[in-house]
């Protein structure tokens, strides 16, 4: 698809591992939840749904397959989406764990942190005094001392495995450094464009929100790989979602949304489904004179492999 028909990529983080039950009552943790919130995200227009699962008891991240399969397929039923299935998990998972799913699974897609580094939100922690489970407290205070590793070795290890299956990757970049790491793993050859680049802004331990921001990340990324071989997205956490999204979108990038990333709407609103993130960006998108993507035309775009060359 050339340049000058592209059309944005929507996608949504449905739940994640870093937000908990007590953060907001809207957060899809059980299968049925995580199912019903992300069939009705590309509904909405979603093209790539990206997917953790979470113990259905008391909300804590967890990366048991038999999780993931209460769910994924039955996303897979009901929509064309691409499944984009987390290889991050959290702070507190082995490596061996995080990529349990996607080796079982093989699917179109894979989240990729380009770097270990400090991931933490714990200054949430003072704000709040009623938990809902006693896992949560200790959880987010906790990692103020905690590291998210991902070394060369690590990255080596995801690319070599899962891209034997032929899975592309949601590149996650949190720094310039990120970047660079990335440019190391293009010239050893293991990953090869197009590269789909998520960039992320606002996350305590990576780059900040500032808009400024948001242009070096996309100038570096065009001096290291030229605008021709990668796919731009942003994420913005939290308050900076909308904000930072719209304008990633005017400088020709693609957007990603859900609950995983912020559980607002708007300043003070609550989203109380993916679906209304979704709606919401593609409803700005649109206004802008932008087209969305649908699931076919994102797989054209990243060079998928197909639904039918997924093990669900």
């Amino acid at each position: 698809m050339s340049k000058a028909s592209k059309k944005v990529i929507i996608t949504c983080a449905v739940t994640g591992a870093m937000h908990t039950p007590t953060m907001s009552e809207y957060l899809p943790i059980t299968p049925h939840q995580i199912a019903e919130q992300a069939i009705e995200a590309a509904e909405a227009g979603a093209a790539i749904l990206h997917l953790h699962a979470r113990d259905p008891i008391d909300g804590r991240p967890s990366p048991d397959p038999a999780l993931f399969q209460q769910f994924v397929p039955r996303i897979a039923e009901a929509t064309d989406a691409v499944i984009n299935i987390t290889t991050g998990g959290s702070t507190r998972m082995t490596l061996d764990e995080r990529l349990a799913y996607p080796l079982r699974a093989k699917p179109e897609m894979c989240s990729l942190n380009m770097g270990s580094m400090n991931f933490s939100i714990h200054p949430i922690a003072r704000k709040i005094t009623n938990w809902k489970h006693e896992w949560e407290r200790p959880f987010i205070e906790g990692m103020d001392d905690l590291i998210f590793r991902n070394t060369f070795k690590d990255i080596t290890h995801v690319l070599k495995d899962l891209g034997e299956h032929g899975i592309r990757f949601e590149l996650e970049c949190y720094d310039v450094s990120h970047l660079y790491n990335l440019a190391y793993f293009v010239d050893e050859g293991l990953i090869k464009p197009p590269f789909f680049i998520q960039s992320i802004f606002g996350i305590l331990g990576g780059i900040g929100p500032d808009p400024e921001n948001l242009t070096t990340m996309r100038s570096v990324a065009d001096r290291l790989f030229g605008r021709q071989n990668y796919e731009f997205s942003i994420l913005g956490a939290g308050r900076h979602q909308m904000s930072l999204l719209t304008m990633g979108a005017i400088m020709g990038g693609n957007v990603r949304v859900g609950l995983e990333d912020s559980i607002y709407l708007g300043k003070g609103v609550m989203a109380k489904t993916n679906a209304e993130q979704v709606r919401k960006i593609r409803r700005i998108l649109e206004e802008l004179s932008f087209d969305i993507a649908t699931p076919a035309e994102a797989r054209e775009i990243l060079q998928l492999k197909g639904r039918d060359r997924v093990v669900l």
